[in-house]
């Protein structure tokens, strides 16, 4: 029997809250918010989302701990949990290229793929 290891377990609960668009810009908006954090109240108006879908899917960026909640006077300030999402990308690519250095490929502009102008 294939059974799951706790590093699998926080991967996937971390894949899967990020696995929905309002969550996933969410979690963005408060990467680039950077230590800072912001208010639900911000992050709704910046998102145009109600503040209680907003609030759900909060919850559910806290329980995969993508997000960490402090309070600050009448208001919670929300930041990116900065270590995790490394941990998450760095299980991603912990064998990433065969243990080679990774070529980095640019993006596509219209020049360069092919692309006739």
């Amino acid at each position: 029997m294939n059974t799951s290891t706790p590093q699998e377990d926080n991967t996937l609960r971390a894949l899967a809250a990020l696995a929905q668009v309002q969550r996933l810009r969410a979690f963005r908006e408060l990467v680039v918010a950077g230590p800072e954090g912001l208010t639900p109240g911000t992050m709704a108006e910046r998102l145009g989302v109600s503040p209680s879908a907003l609030s759900f899917h909060l919850k559910e960026l806290a329980h995969a701990e993508l997000v960490s909640t402090e309070p600050r006077g009448r208001h919670l300030i929300y930041r990116a949990n900065f270590d995790r999402m490394n941990d998450l990308l760095g299980y991603l690519t912990e064998h990433c290229c065969a243990g080679e250095p990774c070529e980095v490929v640019p993006a596509c502009s219209s020049n360069v793929c092919g692309e006739v102008q």
